[in-house]
């Protein structure tokens, strides 16, 4: 498979596929592609559909494989930002936001990632569940606005905004932390709480989560009386 991001702010990743050669998705996500890309709607389990569900993704997914030679097909983003490509091996999963998925190879796994720890769930943005991809291959992943990666050492820490994290490697431990002071909690203008990540591994940051876009927009919308 070989794939070209192009269009951004509105991405789409183009990919070519050789002979019977598949790709994945959640329904919804293919924009186009040639007539000899065949679509399979494919289950996979009980467990797996009703994972994929938990972790905000349609319980079925759509399989698409090039067949009687090579095929191309895309696959749209579905909100201004990027489109990143991440190699997944079995000892190098990722975990990403609900709705992240966009496409993968077919040796890509998607499966439900559930937060450890209560309060992160309730209160740190990124839900308490998430979606974890293990297996092999590449996968291409959605982030709202601008992705800005960085490496955290063995140890070392990233406080971050509720909504902005979008990836982080599997070995990232995540909790939540309140505000501290009560003139911060109330004249700071920000969250009452922040997502602490812990490393080692990679972090991806989004610069416009959708929740923050949302607020935006429904402040400058005229409310009907």
């Amino acid at each position: 498979m070989r794939y070209q991001i192009q269009g951004e702010p509105m991405p789409v990743v183009i990919c070519e596929l050789d002979n019977g050669e598949t790709m994945i998705s959640e329904s919804g996500s293919m924009s186009w592609m040639t007539p000899n890309v065949q679509m399979q709607t494919v289950g996979g389990g009980l467990g797996k559909m009703f994972g994929r569900a938990f972790s905000g993704e349609n319980m079925f997914q759509n399989h698409y494989t090039a067949m009687g030679g090579q095929g191309m097909i895309a696959f749209a983003s579905s909100f201004p930002g990027s489109i990143r490509a991440y190699q997944i091996t079995p000892d190098r999963p990722i975990v990403v936001q609900k709705k992240a998925f966009l496409a993968s190879e077919r040796g890509v796994e998607l499966s439900v990632y559930f937060q450890k720890k209560l309060g992160t769930g309730f209160f740190g943005g990124e839900g308490f569940i998430m979606q974890r991809l293990s297996g092999y291959g590449t996968a291409f992943v959605e982030i709202d606005g601008s992705a800005m990666e960085y490496e955290l050492y063995d140890g070392q820490q990233m406080v971050i905004d509720t909504g902005y994290l979008a990836m982080m490697d599997a070995t990232v431990r995540m909790e939540v932390q309140m505000v501290k002071g009560a003139k911060n909690i109330i004249f700071g203008g920000e969250s009452l709480f922040n997502t602490i990540v812990t490393g080692p591994g990679r972090i991806v940051l989004q610069t416009m989560p959708i929740s923050k876009f949302a607020g935006a927009i429904s402040g400058v919308i005229p409310k009907k009386d």
